[in-house]
């Protein structure tokens, strides 16, 4: 369906089976690369209780699994207190030997439709000065976002959700579990006593 291969690995949504793999992944993120995803230094404990917050009814992410192991998210959530209609936030971490692959740019495009899917009516995207490559990014998608001059936040281009944008999305999620269920099952039957 909707999973594709990218370097050797795919990029799917995450459920939460997955809690365990994006934990592990924001700990795997060096100091800068927490310092331009939280814009803040962030210690372990902190991502640690960050991720367990992650996988909420309005909360939407997306992985970019290699060989089993996390290495890239894109996060989506709603500002308020509802995820339809209103405004929400895209949040992106990817860890460094797996940037410049194309892989940020294909789970932006997920976010993209998740937003408008949902009838955001403006996604916010901080980024700071010095982060460039979110910078570029973002500079990617300026058909779907119209960006504001003093930040980073974008506003939707006024889009109805298509009949194609919401399958595409239905696909990939009922893909997406069905992998995620079968890791699942993977790692609780190796961890099954051999006879």
């Amino acid at each position: 369906m909707e999973q594709m291969m990218i370097h050797g690995g795919v990029i799917r949504r995450l459920w939460p089976a997955d809690l365990s793999a994006f934990r592990e992944h924001l700990l795997r993120l060096d100091a800068k690369s927490r310092y331009d995803r939280f814009a803040m230094s962030v210690n372990d404990e902190f991502l640690i209780r960050y991720a367990e917050r992650c996988f909420g009814i309005d909360d939407v992410i997306y992985g970019y699994y290699v060989d089993g192991a996390l290495r890239g998210a894109g996060e989506l959530r709603a500002v308020g207190n509802n995820i339809i209609g209103g405004s929400v936030e895209a949040a992106f971490s990817v860890e460094k030997d797996w940037r410049r692959r194309g892989v940020g740019s294909e789970l932006m495009s997920r976010i993209v439709r998740a937003a408008r899917n949902r009838r955001a009516d403006a996604l916010y995207m901080s980024c700071l000065a010095s982060n460039v490559a979110m910078q570029a990014l973002a500079k990617k998608f300026e058909a779907d976002l119209r960006f504001e001059t003093d930040d980073m936040t974008g506003r939707l281009v006024a889009r109805e959700p298509t009949p194609a944008s919401v399958w595409g999305e239905f696909a990939d999620n009922a893909t997406s579990f069905a992998t995620a269920m079968l890791d699942l099952q993977t790692r609780v039957f190796s961890m099954q006593p051999r006879a």
